[in-house]
């Protein structure tokens, strides 16, 4: 018995160390930050929007219109007379959603049996589910006035029922990032932009991480195996050593990444729903410079994660403690993927911002969305800095290898002579 217990004791105490609650607590903290995220984002769902109004016409429907958006929007912008660029930018200015136009024979028309047309120029933000909120509120309310226009036909009878239905349509036009784009709502491109870059964040996420992972256990296995001692007897630079490994690691990471990108382009596409709506229709496509962009961006990605993992690496005594330091890469690479799927870069805090554009692995991540609508200045920052930041791990990781503590771990002799 005595026996059992010591070594339940022994085996207690070797796990329950840092390196095993840091990570747990992290993914806390996540989980935590992701909870308030989605808390915030139903207070939101009860906040009236901001929207603006051109009301033209002066009939029965007219005033239901009124009604409807008065009593459930805070109205920034009201105007009798059709003013589009005036009424656009005041909604701007407010940080609203939406410009509703209701144009002079709105009434008329629904009187006459036609179809009541509501023009809505859309103010999109971003393209993250958060970013989505306010537009969705926007429709609930657009809903509600249709319903209501319904009930006030059906009580005066003698109406043709699939009319009084819906008795209204829309013409809508949606302006996001300096475009403009006619008969598509914020949450159709919302739903189409992230079919197509939920995939980047996630197939870059797993391609760090594993690939991260291989680069620290290598180092563990090979202290633990004592080749690598051997490796620095030879007659090769330190300089060459640290390139072919990650120059290694990068062709075994970048071929996980096409394997990974065709499987789970499969698993998104059975989720997909056939529509005749393209993107390229609204001059959203990406050309052969915009797709070396993102090739460069994502091998100067991978290459950060390698150089830094190579770093870390140095820090492993064995294969066992080569696991609890991949933890960190983890949970840079975890960081961007949450955030570019719940918010765009451009609505993000300050705060955020910075982190995210501080953690060299979400650029590539950003890539897509931000050249399908032109942000090249995003882009070509965020190669460069991770193209620092790749050197400036590279070169660190030379500097170890030139000192004793890749081998012990504990000492570090800053003037060893290279081999």
């Amino acid at each position: 018995m005595n026996h059992l217990l010591n070594i339940i004791r022994k085996e207690v105490k070797e796990l329950l160390t840092p390196a095993t609650f840091v990570p747990i607590i992290v993914m806390a903290l996540i989980f935590g930050s992701m909870g308030n995220m989605i808390g915030g984002a139903t207070e939101e769902t009860k906040k009236p929007p901001s929207i603006g109004v051109i009301n033209e016409d002066r009939g029965q429907f007219s005033s239901i219109v009124n009604e409807t958006v008065y009593s459930m929007a805070k109205v920034v912008y009201n105007s009798t007379s059709e003013n589009i660029e005036e009424g656009v930018n005041a909604v701007k200015e407010k940080g609203g959603t939406a410009l509703i136009i209701i144009p002079s024979n709105f009434s008329i028309n629904i009187a006459n049996n036609q179809s009541g047309e509501i023009e809505i120029y859309w103010i999109m933000k971003g393209a993250g589910i958060m970013d989505s909120i306010s537009s969705g509120v926007v429709e609930s309310i657009l809903h509600e006035l249709n319903t209501k226009i319904s009930e006030e036909l059906i009580e005066k009878g003698n109406i043709n029922a699939t009319f009084a239905l819906s008795p209204t349509t829309r013409n809508e036009t949606t302006i996001f990032k300096g475009k403009e784009m006619n008969g598509i709502s914020p949450g159709t491109i919302s739903a189409i932009l992230s079919s197509q870059s939920t995939a980047v964040p996630i197939i870059i996420m797993i391609i760090i991480m594993m690939a991260g992972g291989m680069v620290i256990s290598s180092m563990g296995m090979e202290k633990e195996n004592k080749t690598l001692e051997t490796l620095l007897t030879l007659p090769v630079k330190r300089s060459s050593i640290v390139a072919g490994k990650i120059a290694g690691s990068a062709i075994v990471g970048l071929l996980m990444a096409v394997i990974y990108m065709i499987g789970f382009r499969y698993y998104l596409s059975s989720f997909e729903v056939s529509g005749n709506i393209n993107l390229a229709d609204y001059g959203l496509t990406l050309n052969v410079w915009d797709y070396v962009l993102v090739g460069i961006s994502l091998f100067l990605a991978l290459t950060a994660a390698l150089s830094m993992c190579m770093v870390l690496g140095t820090f492993a005594k064995n294969y066992k403690s080569a696991q609890t330091l991949t933890v960190p890469v983890s949970i840079l690479a975890l960081i961007p993927m949450f955030l570019i799927m719940f918010k765009d870069f451009s609505t993000l805090p300050l705060s955020l911002k910075v982190v995210l554009f501080a953690i060299p692995f979400s650029h590539p991540m950003m890539a897509v969305r931000a050249l399908l609508f032109g942000d090249y200045m995003l882009v070509i920052s965020g190669i460069a800095y991770a193209a620092v930041f790749s050197f400036a791990m590279i070169a660190i990781a030379v500097w170890i290898f030139k000192t004793d503590k890749l081998l012990t771990g504990t000492t570090i002799h800053l003037f060893r002579k290279e081999r």
